[in-house]
């Protein structure tokens, strides 16, 4: 043990490349060692004699982990306990995925993973100081990753400042953008957006770790930077088509939603998008529009819970605006207000039904179906709300305005 504690602490002057670095900790502890990073592409992997599995010969070929082995260890809760842990991890072999017998430790620096090192011990068994001492050695890698980050680090005061900027819209000039984003290594071009994972749990260390971790393991699309506002975390995306892009971020933040709740057992966690632009300048547009996607998430949520993206609100991307203008000018609906002081005094419910008839695009069978009530009696209310309010609901204006009117009442309700 002395001996090979010897051995690390001489590597801090003879070791130049993550290559050297991975030869000389795999000739310490007598199993072969692969590096990795927070998207588990291989950064650099040792030489290797007899007795690997299957998972080290596919991950070296396509110098990636296989996807079937990413998720097994999401099933079988190492990736958890990788992110959560800032010591080694031992992993017994998992057979169905060809995986063998593993150690393995995250490369942090603070909340942020930088990457893995996995020993592959096959039958040989890791003591408590061996342990230790791998501790030691990924400390080490993590000097050569943030050497390497200092490059393009992502969390850096000045790279979060310039994403600030782009969030505000401080920043209009587009050759003052490009000498940033030269910079930092931020690269702007394509289709972007931006995209908010609202948490209502207050936000702790083990989250961020696997917030972060989620964003930059990302196959569906690319994260290109990300950072937390309270309790937003905020990922600015790059989407590769624009034109098919609806359903790859609606399954972007399901996905994330779904690992980030069930690995820490949180509540309620909310998300949205705002639209997809090229220009830098109109980052500040597609964030605003995700706040707005939120807000009326928390005020609706029967009604907005399951949009996402700001395109999909329809009339409600308007709808505060319309607000506004009706407040200013005093005005109510005069349909709406007969159906109301008629409800008031018999009793019915002529303007709900009316609210519903609109929600189900005007459609007898299925509002009737919604109120529970019998198709014939829909069509008599329909006949008397006609006749009580004067509303023509073969009118599109008409029933638009009332429509868009009764939303309207809805939020001030919220």
């Amino acid at each position: 043990m002395s001996q090979q504690k010897d051995i690390l602490n001489s590597l801090k002057e003879k070791i130049t490349s993550l290559d050297q670095l991975a030869d000389q900790i795999a000739d310490i502890f007598g199993c072969p060692i692969t590096i990795e990073d927070s998207n588990h592409h291989v950064v650099s992997y040792s030489k290797h004699k007899d007795n690997i599995d299957q998972v080290r010969i596919s991950t070296i070929i396509n110098r990636k982990v296989p996807d079937k082995v990413i998720n097994a260890l999401w099933k079988k809760g190492v990736m958890p306990k990788l992110i959560d842990s800032d010591n080694p991890v031992r992993i017994p072999k998992i057979n169905e995925i060809g995986l063998g017998n593993r150690v393995a430790i995250s490369v942090r620096n603070q909340n942020e993973i930088l990457g893995f090192v996995w020993a592959h011990t096959s039958d040989k068994a890791f003591t408590d100081e061996d342990l230790i001492l791998f501790k030691e050695a990924a400390a080490y890698v993590k000097k050569f990753f943030i050497k390497d980050l200092q490059r393009h680090r992502k969390l850096e005061e000045g790279y979060r400042d310039f994403f600030w900027q782009l969030l505000r819209g401080d920043l209009q000039d587009t050759d003052a953008i490009k000498q940033r984003e030269k910079k930092y290594n931020m690269h702007l071009d394509g289709n972007k957006a931006i995209v908010i994972i609202r948490f209502t749990d207050e936000i702790t260390e083990q989250m961020e770790k696997h917030a972060f971790y989620l964003s930059e393991s990302q196959v569906k699309l690319h994260v290109i930077t990300s950072l937390f506002d309270n309790n937003d975390f905020i990922m600015l995306v790059h989407l590769k088509d624009a034109f098919d892009y609806k359903q790859t971020m609606y399954a972007f933040m399901d996905d994330f939603i779904t690992l980030i709740s069930q690995q820490l057992d949180l509540a309620d966690i909310f998300a949205a998008a705002g639209l997809v632009y090229q220009p830098a300048q109109q980052i500040q547009n597609s964030y605003q529009q995700a706040r707005e996607v939120l807000k009326l998430q928390e005020k609706l949520p029967d009604t907005i819970a399951p949009v996402k993206l700001y395109e999909d609100l329809g009339v409600y991307q308007f709808i505060e605006q319309l607000a506004v203008a009706r407040k200013m000018n005093q005005y109510k609906n005069p349909f709406i207000e007969k159906l109301r002081a008629y409800d008031q005094i018999h009793g019915t419910s002529l303007l709900a039904t009316l609210e519903m008839y609109f929600h189900c695009d005007s459609n007898v069978y299925n509002t009737a179906k919604r109120l529970f009530i019998h198709p014939n009696t829909m069509n008599y209310r329909l006949k008397r709300i006609k006749e009580v309010s004067g509303i023509d609901l073969k009118d599109p204006n008409q029933k638009a305005n009332s429509y868009l009117d009764l939303i309207i009442e809805s939020i001030r309700k919220a």
